[in-house]
């Protein structure tokens, strides 16, 4: 039997995966939509990636990221061809039923380009009446991690036919907090970021930096980190990983103030208040040059 992680319990309830999904009505085809992709993604990898560049000359997009936004565009709009749809790609669908689709068809990019094993899928719904995601998938294949949120019901990790009730671990010391962090592409956001991290580093146990933001949020939910902070997440980066962490139990606070790209402190609660007041201290608001904004 595997060891549990410090503050995880034996007692996770565990479900079919079907009746999870039957619990909302955008639960099962977001699941579908997320586990073509990831399926493609992982089989139909090309020996020679096309690849484009975006924000910064290391800021990277491969023809997969496109060819994946392509196919999760087809199968939810196919299937509900009145929802908007926001992709990381490009796609920027209007809504007419107040359903709108944000889609990562690829986030961490550059490890599947290095074939690091580490990268996902992500598709969360969006309800535009109730101002909230209401459904989030993030799926990681080479690890073969599949993790779904519905808002009031909860967090779950899927293996096969079933769901596993997820809950973020206990830590109530921040210098025993495992932290996750990531860095931009900009050179003046890698400056300021690794100042923070500067002072940040002396005051948890150890950091962690995946080059993966949707795996980064199903981590808390699991209990492998304690936090997760970022600057520069944009809403295809955050949708369903944001929702999957709050659902297990994680509390997110949005350092941002909801303009632009977003900078985002996910943590158990036991750590939470005094991990924002240090990552404020160390400067995480510090300005940016014009230009440097985009992650």
């Amino acid at each position: 039997m595997a060891q549990l992680s410090p503050g995880q319990s034996s007692e996770r309830p565990i479900r079919a995966l079907s009746e999870v999904l039957s619990w909302d009505p955008l639960a099962d085809l977001a699941w579908r939509a997320a586990s073509e992709a990831a399926a493609f993604l992982h089989t139909q990898r090309p020996m020679d990636l096309s690849v484009e560049t975006k924000s910064t000359p290391t800021d990277v997009v491969t023809s997969m990221d496109k060819a994946a936004e392509h196919l999760l565009q087809e199968r939810l709009i196919g299937e509900r061809p009145g929802d908007g749809l926001l992709g990381e790609e490009g796609t920027d669908r209007p809504s007419e039923t107040g359903i709108r689709w944000v889609v990562d068809p690829l986030d961490g990019t550059v490890n599947y380009l290095y074939r690091i094993p580490h990268w996902g899928v992500s598709v969360a719904a969006e309800d535009q009446d109730l101002g909230e995601t209401v459904v989030g998938v993030v799926i990681t294949p080479e690890s073969g991690e599949g993790f779904v949120g519905i808002r009031g019901r909860g967090a779950w990790q899927v293996t096969g036919d079933l769901a596993e009730r997820l809950r973020v671990r206990e830590c109530s010391d921040l210098g025993q907090a495992m932290v996750a962090t990531g860095f931009g592409y900009a050179q003046e956001r890698r400056r300021n970021q690794a100042e923070v991290l500067r002072t940040l580093i002396t005051s948890v146990r150890d950091i962690r930096r995946t080059g993966c933001a949707v795996a980064d949020f199903a981590w808390i939910a699991q209990g492998r980190t304690d936090a997760y902070y970022e600057r520069g997440l944009n809403p295809w980066d955050v949708a369903a990983g944001l929702l999957i962490a709050q659902e297990a139990g994680a509390v997110v606070s949005d350092l941002g103030g909801g303009s632009g790209p977003g900078t985002f402190l996910v943590s158990v609660p036991g750590v939470a208040r005094e991990l924002e007041e240090l990552l404020v201290e160390a400067g995480i608001h510090r300005p940016e040059s014009a230009g440097e904004f985009q992650g």
